[in-house]
């Protein structure tokens, strides 16, 4: 495992980190036992970084599972260990009837940012992200909650998801910003376009791409090998899976990136975490740079 500055927090984590939704949402979610196994076996690996948020479960009624599942998952591993791990979390989302529908009103973040806390069993979050945008809450008023909770000591770091450059000269205006989590992959490559992947580093803060691989949730080795045969190609010359060729593109766009992927067998997390040690020249990423989405 290689490791990485998360942003300009002072704070170095993996490469490759671990996403919690594939453990916790219906079409994914394994055992508990086999869940926990999955998160040891990533830290196993190098992981030292994982990304979780409390909307990651059922809906509603389920509502931080993931957060309570990593709690048990650490919990179990020697303190050196864990205290090694940097958690990061999101609020600003409701999972009524199982969708996912924003609300960035400052009083639900509050209550967001305690119930986190309550299932993580800590006093302060390591890094509290806000899920996407509310369009009927201003962000000056959501990144405002966070600034608060932070002062009060509850928050260590804050990042946000899923917003544009616009969006985050906004949330930099209200107060220091240390992420961006934005969905990027082979399939969605908007971040080149709208200027989020090139602002972050200018700004000195950690990207995180959401959905690396392109699908929701699991590896999809097999899908990327049909979307993308030169792709596949490639990962065969160099002897490795289409997915790890491809997380290591994700890290060669810059050294403010790290890639969360999400697993619910322990298998491909390892397979993932060898992203980081995967060296490509200029030649490999303009190949790569040419596959259609």
């Amino acid at each position: 495992m290689r490791y990485r500055p998360l942003g300009n927090t002072g704070l170095t984590v993996s490469a490759v980190g671990l996403g919690g939704v594939a453990l916790s949402i219906p079409t994914t979610r394994p055992d508990q036992a086999t869940a926990i196994k999955v998160v040891h076996h990533a830290i196993d690996q190098g992981v030292t970084f994982i990304d979780t948020a409390d909307s990651y479960s059922q809906g509603e009624a389920d509502m931080g599972h993931n957060e309570r599942l990593f709690r048990a998952a650490l919990a179990q591993l020697p303190a050196d260990v864990r205290t090694r791990v940097v958690v990061a979390t999101k609020g600003g989302h409701m999972r009524p009837g199982g969708g996912w529908i924003p609300n960035g009103r400052p009083e639900y973040l509050r209550r967001q940012c305690e119930a986190s806390l309550r299932n993580l069993g800590v006093e302060r979050l390591d890094l509290l992200q806000h899920h996407r945008p509310d369009p009927d809450v201003p962000i000056a008023d959501s990144i405002g909650a966070y600034a608060r909770l932070r002062e009060e000591g509850k928050v260590r770091f804050i990042g946000v998801s899923e917003y544009s450059v616009a969006q985050l000269d906004e949330a930099q205006s209200v107060t220091a910003i240390a992420s961006t989590q934005n969905q990027y992959s082979l399939a969605h490559r908007q971040p080149e376009r709208d200027g989020t992947l090139a602002a972050t580093e200018a700004r000195g803060l950690a990207f995180i791409p959401w959905s690396p691989l392109g699908g929701t949730g699991q590896h999809r080795a097999g899908d990327l090998a049909r979307r993308h045969p030169a792709v596949a190609r490639l990962a065969a010359h160099h002897g490795v899976s289409p997915q790890r060729l491809v997380l290591a593109w994700l890290l060669a766009k810059g050294p403010q990136v790290l890639v969360i992927v999400g697993s619910s067998r322990a298998a491909t997390i390892e397979d993932s975490a060898g992203a980081a040690d995967l060296e490509l020249d200029a030649g490999d990423i303009a190949r790569i740079d040419a596959a259609p989405a």
